[in-house]
């Protein structure tokens, strides 16, 4: 059986808002099994940090206007009939918890049940700061929280939570989502990794090169081996494309940069790993929605040629 094939929505400014449901709608006539958005709030400018925390890296431009996810996929569920929906990743401390799982369990509600929902603790100061919603310091007991209270507002009435910031007392909540929605993390320390383990139904790993990728699989797994995981883990690799209209010819080709070939030449490589599933970002290089579809069509007829 073949890899399910993902793609990454237009988000960032050079589209339009109209381009995300004639992008998905294209995308699910292509054959691709499921669209993803991802979250960046604000870009801080002078910048406080560096891009994940890295001193001196440089955030990238296209950062500086990044469509809000839920309403991205929502507009993208209008759309579509058969395409899963996810988040690669919403920052989940972010958002006030009971907010985050109705809206969730409703998204998934009007959608027939198709919703993902992929979650990461986030790197950013000026987010968490903007946000206001728990401090940076304390985000691995956020993320914690999300996670127990989307469980608890997801399952049977009534719904009770006594948690950090959220304490619901007995309540009716709904809707309720069409079917159990999977949570997915991100990250790849230790602390991150238990978590997973213990406690969410899946990975999203960032391709990182098909060897490193491939330990950190590994790793996982003898982790679960380890707490006494039996349950299988869920995994959705996220790959960050740079589309070139012609090969990149420079010997400092980044992994997943270049024209359809080579983007689908780094995924061969990583389809090996053994994953359920890549991700495939295109909207950094397209100039628009057009070159976009015509990118994502290019890019799927050519990894299914390869057996992807």
């Amino acid at each position: 059986m073949a890899i399910a094939l993902g793609l990454g929505l237009p988000q960032n400014r050079q589209y339009a808002g109209k381009d995300v449901p004639e992008v998905a709608r294209t995308a699910e006539q292509i054959g691709y099994q499921s669209l993803w958005a991802y979250e960046r709030t604000l870009f801080p400018e002078p910048a406080t940090q560096g891009l994940f925390g890295i001193p001196g890296l440089a955030w990238p431009d296209y950062y500086r206007s990044v469509a809000e996810p839920l309403i991205t996929l929502s507009l993208a569920a209008a759309v579509t009939e058969r395409v899963r929906l996810g988040t690669s990743v919403l920052v989940a401390p972010l958002h006030p918890p009971f907010h985050l799982a109705k809206s969730l369990a409703t998204l998934d509600a009007a959608s027939g049940g198709r919703v993902v929902a992929g979650f990461g603790s986030g790197w950013s100061l000026d987010e968490y700061a903007a946000a206001g919603v728990w401090p940076y310091e304390e985000r691995g007991k956020a993320l914690d929280e999300v996670i127990n209270v989307c469980r608890a507002v997801w399952g049977p009435d009534p719904v009770t939570y006594d948690g950090e910031t959220t304490r619901i007392a007995s309540a009716v909540v709904g809707p309720k989502p069409a079917r159990p929605i999977p949570i997915l993390l991100a990250g790849g320390n230790k602390q991150a990794q238990r978590r997973l383990v213990d406690h969410a139904d899946g990975w999203l790993p960032l391709a990182m090169g098909a060897e490193q990728t491939a330990a950190q699989w590994r790793d996982l797994r003898e982790l679960a081996a380890e707490r006494g995981r039996t349950r299988p883990i869920q995994t959705v690799l996220r790959a960050n494309a740079d589309y070139t209209p012609k090969p990149y010819e420079g010997l400092d080709r980044a992994l997943f940069q270049g024209n359809t070939e080579q983007i689908v030449e780094d995924l061969a490589a990583h389809a090996e790993i053994g994953f359920e599933e890549i991700l495939i970002d295109l909207q950094v290089g397209p100039r628009d929605a057009q070159e976009f579809k015509d990118v994502a069509a290019e890019v799927y007829e050519k990894a299914r040629a390869t057996g992807i």
